[in-house]
């Protein structure tokens, strides 16, 4: 329970209708979880617009409203909070009605197209092994300790990204590392939130369907630096074109990291294998689990940011050299007859040739790389030929199938992705709409060696098709038909 007048700091109000000596007893922007004493804050959305629902939060008990314009009537009983921007009053309004949580733990941000969720969960796994209570917020799952809290969004909303920070504090973390999505900045999900560092890893292709144009998608992720404190450190990937823009109007501390190029930070790949990879991290030489130049990026820019946060780098390197990436990033499962199976959520054209280059820089001249790869519906379509041509031009056969359709029909999606095959891959490339026969038919055209990539969907334990999330694992599925 706050005071409406508590929680209205640092958001400049436009207007105001009746008495902010209110109790506010929760905040919701949904009208379906209103309850008695809410402050419901009307949100205009992509395709919804919240203040069409102020009579019915009304109606179900809301004390006050927090909105950009004022309703037609105005009742004696609740008080109207007229504000500019009812997004980033959000932010603020979670941030104090929770007692701003993130100033009182090490609140640290992740952001890029690729690496978000390795580079945030490696943090999360190398800080506890250095003895810290952390938290984690992630793609994948939200974590405190030990206790996994599912996610549903990159990044909550700004009452639930919060309150989670509140429990994590309540629970005495120390750290808290987070993956902060393009989305979530655009929508000002994180207005509000105090962060003591922010990552960039690099950016490509993705999300056209919500930001339009790369330079918004651009300006979106620019905006976490440029709004991060003096106090915080800034460190940036300057082998991505875009690292050094990142730094640009920042007044946190600007920090580089490169395996190519003059940086703060530096390492070298000096071997490769599908069990792991020698790196030389900053003048030394150690053997780390994970596989590929994309994870000797997220290594080094994990070592980076904990140097930075004062931890002994001997110890970092240490403990890093004993980690596992998360799962579905390049999970490699070798079946009994020797055929290899690689599940990866690479789901953008870039990670899919980080990917697919990888597997071809280990592998042997003989063994074959085989490829099941789809598209999202209801996402960035522009992406689909190419997501296809990467694919057959990094792999030996090709099989493209369903992941996500959502409501889009899924034979429609390939048929988009089919546009992109080169002509001289047409004879070695199938389209199987069934994922799961798609994921057989794979491991039957596979012999003993042979590499089988099942790109995109990663972690996921589902296929969305209209609304409905019915189970379905790639790991699980790749296990079955290798019988193991």
């Amino acid at each position: 329970m706050r005071q409406l007048n508590n929680i209205l700091e640092n958001i400049t109000v436009l207007d105001i209708k009746g008495s902010l000596d209110v109790t506010v007893s929760s905040i919701t922007f949904d009208s379906r979880a209103v309850n008695e004493g809410c402050l419901f804050v009307a949100v205009k959305g992509t395709t919804v617009d919240g203040h069409k629902f102020i009579e019915q939060a009304v109606g179900k008990g809301a004390s006050a409203i927090l909105c950009e314009e004022f309703p037609l009537t105005l009742l004696p009983d609740v008080t109207y909070v007229k504000v500019e921007d009812s997004h980033a009053a959000l932010g603020w309004l979670g941030a104090a009605f929770y007692e701003h949580p993130s100033s009182r733990l090490k609140l640290i941000g992740v952001t890029g197209t690729n690496g978000k969720t390795t580079c945030a969960t490696l943090l999360f796994n190398l800080f506890r092994g250095l003895g810290y209570k952390c938290g984690l917020i992630s793609t994948v799952q939200n974590q405190i300790e030990d206790r996994v809290i599912p996610a549903t969004h990159t990044t909550p909303d700004a009452i639930a990204l919060n309150g989670l920070l509140a429990d994590m504090v309540n629970e005495g973390c120390d750290y808290t590392f987070m993956e902060v999505s393009s989305h979530a900045l655009a929508q000002k999900r994180i207005e509000g939130l105090v962060f003591v560092g922010g990552m960039f890893t690099n950016i490509t292709h993705d999300h056209l369907d919500f930001h339009k144009t790369f330079d918004e998608y651009l300006k979106a992720k620019k905006s976490f630096f440029d709004h991060l404190p003096a106090a915080a450190f800034a460190l940036s990937n300057v082998d991505d074109k875009r690292g050094m823009v990142m730094l640009q109007n920042t007044k946190a501390k600007k920090k580089t990291y490169s395996l190519k190029s003059m940086a703060d930070y530096k390492a070298k790949l000096i071997e490769d294998h599908f069990t792991g990879m020698l790196l030389n991290i900053d003048g030394q030489e150690v053997w780390f689990k994970m596989v590929g130049k994309f994870n000797a990026y997220n290594l080094l820019a994990v070592y980076a940011a904990a140097t930075l946060l004062d931890q002994d780098k001997q110890e970092v390197l240490s403990v890093l050299s004993t980690l596992n990436g998360a799962e579905g990033r390049f999970d490699y499962i070798v079946a009994p007859d020797k055929r290899i199976g690689i599940v990866d959520y690479a789901h953008t054209p870039d990670a899919v040739q980080n990917v697919l280059e990888t597997i071809l820089e280990i592998r042997r001249p003989t063994e074959k790389i085989i490829t099941v790869i789809g598209c999202g519906g209801d996402r960035d379509r522009t992406k689909r030929p190419v997501m296809a041509k990467v694919a057959c031009e990094y792999s030996d056969k090709v099989i493209l199938t369903s992941d996500n359709p959502r409501t889009e029909d899924p034979q429609f999606i390939i048929k988009e992705m089919e546009a992109g095959i080169p002509v001289s891959k047409k004879t070695s490339t199938v389209s199987i709409t069934d994922r799961r026969e798609a994921i057989k038919t794979a491991c039957m055209l596979a012999q003993p060696g042979d590499i089988i990539l099942l790109a995109g969907k990663g972690h996921e334990k589902y296929q969305d098709i209209n609304g409905v999330k019915h189970h379905f694992d790639d790991k699980e599925e790749l296990l079955t038909q290798f019988g193991n």
